[in-house]
């Protein structure tokens, strides 16, 4: 299981290339050779950085859904709409996809934002504005979803 930490913010340069920040790239080094694959985000205009391995139980999930049921297949297409596979090249940059920057509303700087075993990749200023908008609720977010008893040692 992948434990991304960490949110940094970067810049894209005119062909989409963004810059590993060295400090995620460490956490990433065991799953360098493998690749990733990114996507769009189900719930934000972000896009979404799979570890290879993190993508490949995610599909084992989705493979189990019967496709003579409209709705899976619909799910399905959506939900893989626009994925692709990159790598980190040589020089420790990350290219992403024009038709995801233009869906991410990317410009030029960035916020990439851990989330557990994925990175998100947001534009910076709609990462600002997602996180001030919700931060209103995240008390009660997070009582909903974390303040259950079965969860012992969480504070």
């Amino acid at each position: 299981m992948v434990n991304l930490i960490g949110t940094y913010e970067c810049k894209v340069d005119a062909k989409g290339r963004l810059m590993v920040p060295s400090a995620l790239k460490k956490q990433l080094a065991p799953m360098l050779q493998e690749g990733f694959v990114i996507k769009r985000a189900v719930f934000q205009n972000c896009l979404e950085l799979y570890p290879m391995s993190e993508w490949n139980v995610l599909m084992n999930k989705i493979n189990g859904l019967n496709r003579f049921k409209k709705k899976n297949n619909d799910f399905i297409r959506r939900f893989t709409a626009g994925v692709k596979m990159v790598e980190v090249d040589s020089n420790g940059r990350l290219l992403i996809p024009k038709d995801l920057t233009a869906f991410a509303g990317i410009e030029k700087e960035i916020v990439l934002s851990s989330a557990i075993n994925i990175i998100e990749i947001w534009d910076k200023d709609k990462y600002e504005n997602t996180i001030e908008a919700s931060s209103e609720d995240f008390a009660d977010l997070a009582e909903e979803v974390m303040g259950n008893d079965e969860m012992d040692g969480i504070s």
